[in-house]
């Protein structure tokens, strides 16, 4: 478990990093708002010490602590409880459950490990120009949220650019195989974002209606907006399936097209084989009273009328646009 915190809004920015659980109560009397990111649930005991200075409920403890959880926001009265899930940019993956607490003047998160998304969000907490050290938690609550947010959206586009891929290898007319197992892969990444996103529509829509205390009027415009790239990536996940579907079916008809060609020119030298197979074989019947027995030019005739009627039916065939 590692514990690192930012204090602003008192005139000054106080960033530490492996506080120490003694610490805390000293930079909550000495920050206006105080951001502990917790990184790690290795020792249980330290976070029941946590949430014992924080009042932090129970219930959400137990929610932080155990994994795999669907996003959520809860009011406890003295605090906001919201849960999300956060997404690996680089593996197109959920990686790990993300959760924060939202009361007067502190922000409690919660990481299964080191490593995140919000380096922005620091960077502006550090900015004592800026409009974050001149705001309460819950807009630093807000930014954290549409951080989360939008790290959805790069990993959406790395997963649109292998489906162009997929697309371009299956249009050339190669080897299909790895083009199918790619889609796949990439229906299987889209389901997991999806799980993942579709339960924080609700949860942001409950932020809009003004059911906790905890975000103040002036934060809702922001929130309005995290709420409309929410619904955006939905609609991009139904978007992308729908593409990934249109694939897999364009591979099988290319498959059946290719299938039918070849077919189709064994059907047709097949059938021109077929009169040359009947003079043949009515030619080794081998009678003894067969009047072009004795006559020399009949083998030779009997090629030139088979090759005959073998070239008439390719041009009839050509004719057609059969071949």
């Amino acid at each position: 478990m590692r514990l690192s915190a930012i204090g602003y809004g008192s005139g000054d920015l106080v960033e530490r990093d492996d506080v120490p659980l003694t610490d805390v109560p000293e930079l909550r009397q000495r920050c206006a708002n105080l951001w502990l990111d917790v990184a790690g649930f290795g020792d249980v005991g330290q976070l029941q010490q946590l949430a014992e200075m924080f009042g932090l409920h129970r219930l959400a403890l137990e929610d932080v602590l155990n994994l795999h959880q669907r996003a959520k926001v809860e009011d406890y009265g003295t605090h906001e409880f919201l849960l999300l899930r956060m997404v690996d940019v680089e593996n197109n993956e959920v990686s790990e459950q993300f959760a924060m607490f939202v009361g007067p003047g502190f922000l409690i998160t919660f990481q299964e490990r080191s490593g995140d998304c919000f380096g922005m969000v620091r960077q502006r907490l550090r900015d004592a120009q800026g409009q974050m050290q001149k705001r309460g938690t819950d807009y630093l609550a807000y930014a954290l949220l549409d951080a989360v947010v939008d790290a959805y959206f790069p990993a959406l586009e790395r997963l649109g650019t292998r489906l162009e891929d997929a697309e371009e290898r299956i249009l050339a007319g190669g080897s299909g195989s790895e083009a199918v197992r790619d889609l796949y892969a990439v229906r299987r990444c889209l389901l997991d974002l999806r799980r993942a996103v579709w339960p924080l529509r609700e949860a942001t829509s409950a932020l809009l209606r003004g059911e906790t205390k905890h975000f103040g009027a002036e934060i809702h415009p922001y929130l309005r907006d995290v709420h409309d790239h929410v619904v955006q990536l939905l609609e991009l996940f139904e978007s992308y399936r729908e593409i990934s579907s249109s694939l897999l079916e364009l591979h099988l008809s290319m498959v059946n097209q290719r299938l039918n060609e070849v077919m189709k020119v064994l059907t047709i030298i097949a059938t021109i084989f077929i009169p040359l197979t009947f003079v043949v074989g009515v030619y080794g019947m081998n009678f003894k009273w067969m009047p072009e027995l004795d006559v020399w030019w009949c083998y030779p005739a009997v090629l030139v009328a088979m090759a005959g009627i073998a070239g008439a039916m390719v041009w009839w065939f050509r004719r057609k646009h059969w071949l």
